[in-house]
């Protein structure tokens, strides 16, 4: 068996970015990929090998993680687990068609998921978010078995490291150690930057290590469970996106400088390099010992050390043929002075230091050409030829020591010095936008903001999609980008605002409308079978029921659009929602308090409905029970965002105000909760009522003075015991809209609830400049009222 990787096969389905790869089984290749889909990729010769490809599921969106789930009892051949911008987990069963229906959609996260792990027992699967939580499920029970909460940011890491034990790495630099129960046991620090990979070390290895970890500063650290690092491993040249761990007990690593890297004790033994930007996902073959990458270029490769594995000899060449030919930016490998690089003959006079080295070589041409050091041939390679950018106008800028295609000056905030924003055209639009943002920590909300910004302002050097915000998503940041006082038809999506904005008083209700209305209809579709199984007659749709349900869908999706149809079309919907919600058990709750949400957002029906009882849609609500269970935060959280989305229309906003005291009494419960979601939930909705209150046909009611008095307690409470950014900011905006009531709230604000101390508390907690400004509003609002 050769010592070096070969190339094994190149899979070339995909249509963007391979964005995650997984290698259960010699003969099976999963991948996950930007263009919305999972592929499995089924070995169908061995000698040479070669694949045969389907897709095992098809989304709307980016799907960013993929996990295996090994062969247990009544899943004989494993489950495939995906997830991705949809905040939706999928889990099926290899060789399932992508029409037929999941075996399960987790439902919990807020943002896009971007990591997922299974532990090698096949009992649990945990995620990763960017709504800074992880989470674990039970396998087979498909519920949320605990949130994993403490992180400061993204959790872009998940290890399920054995049956009692995970762990994060967090875009707050952070390490986490959690039992599979959810019980937090400490924390690791020592990484200088964003955690994004994480993966279990050999017993084999030689540092004693329990785990490995690496993220954007380039370098692998080893650590045992306790804490202790025992080793570093230096070779990348940028982020490190990816780590797994091989049978040999040797470690593979890829990331944004274009490998893949094997790593033999404390050092790296081969770099494999690709003819792409970003190789986003590595992983291996237990049991042989291959490894599979996934890449910015939209190919799936799997390389190998057993000849008898290797591609033709015509398919190794091309590969290696492809990497000489690919174009490097000159940004990427720092300033190159033509003029004093050595000629060709260097390559022949003079070995290289260590295993991936780079080097610039003038050519007989007079181009640049990149060679890298082989130590498994003792050569130099050929990487590729130094280019400059197209859209570069080849004047570079200095920030930091380093030079830059673009430092653009981004005004934050008013009365204070705009944020330098470097950025190369080599980089991807995403990571520098996202390195931005916490350099200078600034909400994850800006995100796709910052990175539309870079690629409008930069002639178009984009890689991947764009991410424009989808139709009714959320104002103030949640799903979409903006804040207060941005409407979303016209908020800017290309750049920065020049200035922060004074957004107090709040004028524009909230909604919460962006949802996959397929997915939630499958989801009932075996929610119903299930009951069906189970012998639960009364809660059962029948035929004719479910046919309603899928008729509704369309005009439902138009409405979302801002498409209206007559109401009668909803009307039945509505009806067959509120059913769901009375009679289904509350373990099956949650994909019609999905659906009742939208259609408050979407149709006056929702707001006249009346149950056979004569009931509206809060009296079912409430007899239904689901505010009386606090295990299920999710059923409470969707519930309270019908209650915000009925705010859409005069008649939602009249029966809010008619049920203003049983829906603060339901909600009230909950308004000490630990659970991000719902604390945003709440926020939103006591956003909205402050804007009714504040309006001109509600100001001089008294009744209006007095529920603005019942919500500036809670929202003190909420603000001074909360640590979650979001939620503290929008708890602010609603105190300071409902300080609009007039001196008396304003009074009793200071004097009564402390709402002094609760914007110290805010700002000590959140440390933001969409923070400082809103509590800085608040404070002229109370000094002027002095």
């Amino acid at each position: 068996m050769s010592t070096e990787f070969k190339l094994s096969a190149s899979l070339e389905e995909h249509d963007d970015d391979v964005r995650a790869v997984a290698f259960p089984y010699s003969k099976l290749v999963i991948s996950a990929s930007r263009d919305a889909t999972v592929r499995e990729w089924k070995l169908l010769e061995p000698e040479p090998p070669r694949f045969d490809c389907s897709i095992t599921s098809h989304g709307s969106s980016f799907v960013n993680a993929v996990a295996f789930c090994p062969s247990i009892k009544g899943y004989p051949d494993g489950l495939i687990v995906s997830g991705g911008k949809d905040t939706i987990i999928e889990v099926r069963e290899p060789g399932r068609e992508p029409d037929k229906d999941a075996e399960a959609l987790l439902l919990g996260h807020a943002h896009n998921v971007c990591a997922l792990d299974v532990s090698q027992d096949g009992a649990y699967v945990v995620s990763g978010s960017w709504d800074s939580s992880a989470r674990v499920w039970k396998v087979g029970k498909w519920e949320c078995d605990a949130v994993l909460e403490g992180h400061q940011g993204s959790v872009w890491a998940v290890l399920a490291y054995d049956k009692d034990t995970i762990i994060t790495g967090c875009a707050d630099q952070i390490i986490r150690i959690f039992s599979s129960t959810g019980k937090f046991l400490h924390t690791i620090k020592g990484s200088t930057d964003v955690v994004r990979a994480l993966c279990r070390v050999s017993p084999k290895h030689p540092s004693g290590a329990a785990f490995a970890s690496a993220g954007n500063d380039g370098i692998i650290r080893l650590w045992t469970l306790n804490g202790k690092q025992v080793g570093e491993l230096h070779g990348h040249e940028s982020f490190i996106y990816s780590l797994a761990s091989l049978p040999s007990g040797e470690l593979v690593s890829s990331g944004e400088d274009r490998t893949v890297r094997i790593w033999n004790n404390n050092e790296c033994v081969q770099t494999i390099t690709h003819p792409a930007i970003s190789v986003w996902g590595v992983a291996a073959c237990s049991e042989n010992g291959d490894i599979v990458s996934g890449a910015s270029d939209k190919k799936v490769r799997v390389f190998s050390r057993a000849k008898e594995r290797q591609a033709a000899t015509e398919a190794i060449q091309a590969f290696d043929d492809s990497v000489k030919a690919s174009s490097i930016p000159k940004q990427q490998v720092g300033d190159v002075q033509k003029d004093k690089l050595p000629g060709p003959d260097f390559l022949q006079q003079k070995s290289g230091t260590k295993e991936g080295q780079v080097i610039m070589i003038k050519e007989d041409d007079g181009s640049v050409g990149a060679y890298q050091w082989s130590q498994g041939n003792q050569s130099w390679l050929s990487v590729g030829t130094v280019v400059d950018a197209v859209g570069s106008s080849g004047k570079k800028t200095d920030y930091h020591g380093k030079d830059y295609d673009f430092v653009f000056d981004v005004d934050i905030e008013d009365g204070k010095p705009p944020l330098k924003l470097p950025y190369n055209l080599s980089q991807n639009p995403y990571e520098a936008a996202t390195k931005f943002i916490q350099d200078n920590e600034l909400p994850m909300t800006y995100l796709d903001q910052v990175a539309n910004f870079i690629t409008s302002n930069t002639q178009g050097a984009t890689l991947g999609q764009s991410a424009q915000a989808p139709a009714g998503a959320d104002p103030l940041g949640t799903e979409s980008r903006y804040r207060p006082g941005e409407s979303t038809s016209n908020a800017p999506t290309s750049s920065l605002p020049t200035s922060r904005p004074k957004v107090l008083p709040q004028t524009s209700y909230l909604s919460i409308k962006t949802a996959n209305l397929r997915t939630i209809r499958k989801k009932i579709g075996e929610l119903n079978q299930q009951l069906k199984d189970e012998g639960d007659r009364d809660a059962v749709l029948s035929t004719s029921q479910l046919a309603t349900l899928e008729a509704m869908i369309k005009p439902l999706e138009q409405n979302l659009a801002g498409t209206p149809n007559p109401d009668d079309i909803l009307r039945s919907g509505v009806d067959l929602v509120m059913q769901m919600v009375a009679t289904w058990p509350a373990g099956q709750q949650l994909p019609a308090l999905d659906l009742l949400r939208l259609l408050t957002a979407t149709t006056p029906a929702a707001a006249a409905y009346r149950s056979p009882e004569g009931g509206s849609l809060i009296d079912v609500l409430e007899s239904s029970g689901v505010f009386e269970d606090p295990d299920r935060p999710n059923n409470i959280m969707l519930a309270i965002r019908a209650f915000s989305n009925l705010f859409e229309t005069p008649e939602g906003r009249t029966l809010a105000d008619a049920s203003f005291d049983k829906i603060h009494q339901l909600v009230k419960a909950s308004a000490n909760n630990s659970n991000r979601n719902l604390t945003i939930a709440i926020t939103t909705l006591y956003v909205n009522y402050a804007i009714l209150f504040t309006s001109s046909s509600y100001r001089s009611e008294q009744r209006s003075m007095d529920r603005g008095l019942t919500l500036m307690d809670d929202l003190c409470s909420i603000i001074r015991t909360t640590v979650d950014s979001e939620a503290v900011y929008r708890g602010l905006v609603a105190a300071g809209t409902l300080l609009g009531l007039g001196e008396e709230l304003q009074m009793a604000a200071r004097e009564v609830y402390d709402l002094d101390g609760a914007l110290r508390k805010a700002e000590q907690a959140v440390k933001e400049p969409r923070i400082r400004g809103v509590v800085g509003e608040i404070r002229g609002l109370l000094q002027g009222s002095r």
